[in-house]
């Protein structure tokens, strides 16, 4: 029988070892992953040591900075978060039986999502289900859809991803939200009544990482538009760094139309931008059950997002 047959696998790895593997991995170092679970490092060398040997592959590279998974550790520690995620989900479903709804929902948000659509929908759950925990991660996508597929998050809220980052997993179209352009309250472009493209090429810029779907668009728009895109820029997501910048200089930033809204001081630009309208949504792992305690998070999640729906103005005007 193959060592990586089915049967094989479930003879030979146990709960023990995929918990190990996972915290192992997580800090690169034996040491401090056997701490997380309260194992001496002895045993726990030992333990990863067997498992190596029975399935006759090395899982770890040893050096003297820690450890990293090597491809098949990188196979079995993907798989174990999951296997361990699914049986958090079935602890919390059969907790909720016993003494209603609870549980823990990992979310992740991207900018689109933090300044309306996750908190009202925290703050809904809160008030309805009280004994359901919430562990919010903001980044961006290159960071938040990997950790979705391993089980880390149980959703990630914002713009939905591209095609290109769409494999395993599964998105719901919550609204279209427009891209506003904004600067602070004063600055020369502030008070012209509209604006074309070409009027912002050679202004000083904040914008997203290349990897993001916002840049990526915002760039097309340039470009379709027979413009060189900015190369004055100052790459950020930081909803704080770059309010305080805006309000500071004379840079100028294209943001989620909630995103500007709730910013004092800032001034939406009056200029057409429905080439990066964008789609608002929820990604989860495709195929795969959520808890209890996800579903009803993802209840209050579409209550949220019929509100925001309604007031949401058109993508074809600045504000």
């Amino acid at each position: 029988m193959s060592r990586f047959h089915e049967n094989f696998l479930l003879s030979r790895l146990k709960l023990r070892q995929l918990k190990l593997l996972a915290a192992v991995a997580q800090e690169g170092n034996i040491l401090r992953g056997s701490q997380i679970l309260n194992i001496a490092q002895p045993a726990a060398t030992k333990s990863i040591k067997e498992l190596e040997e029975a399935l006759g592959v090395q899982l770890f590279e040893r050096s003297s900075r820690g450890v990293t998974p090597t491809l098949y550790g990188d196979v079995i520690i993907k798989h174990a978060k999951l296997i361990l995620t699914q049986l958090r989900h079935a602890s919390e479903e059969l907790q909720s039986i016993e003494s209603g709804l609870s549980g823990r929902v990992f979310v992740g948000t991207l900018l689109a999502a933090s300044p309306t659509l996750l908190p009202r929908s925290l703050a809904l759950l809160r008030a309805r289900r009280p004994g359901i925990a919430v562990t919010v991660i903001e980044g961006t996508i290159d960071k938040l859809m990997p950790a979705l597929r391993t089980g880390d998050l149980d959703v990630v809220l914002g713009r939905l991803p591209d095609f290109r980052e769409r494999e395993g997993l599964e998105q719901e179209v919550l609204y279209d939200e427009p891209i506003a352009i904004v600067a602070r309250e004063g600055h020369p472009l502030a008070g012209k009544r509209a604006l074309a493209l070409a009027d912002l090429a050679d202004q000083s810029w904040i914008l997203p990482p290349p990897e993001t779907s916002l840049r990526r668009q915002l760039m097309f728009a340039f470009r379709r538009a027979g413009i060189e895109p900015p190369v004055d820029a100052i790459e950020s997501v930081s909803i704080l760094t770059n309010h305080s910048l805006l309000l500071e200089t004379d840079l100028l930033a294209a943001i989620p139309y909630q995103v500007a809204t709730v910013q004092p001081g800032l001034a939406i630009l009056p200029i057409s931008m429905e080439a990066t309208a964008s789609r608002i949504g929820a990604t989860t792992r495709a195929s795969v059950t959520p808890s209890a305690a996800v579903s009803c998070f993802m209840d209050m999640v579409r209550e949220v997002a019929a509100t925001i729906r309604a007031d949401m103005p058109s993508a074809e005007g600045g504000g």
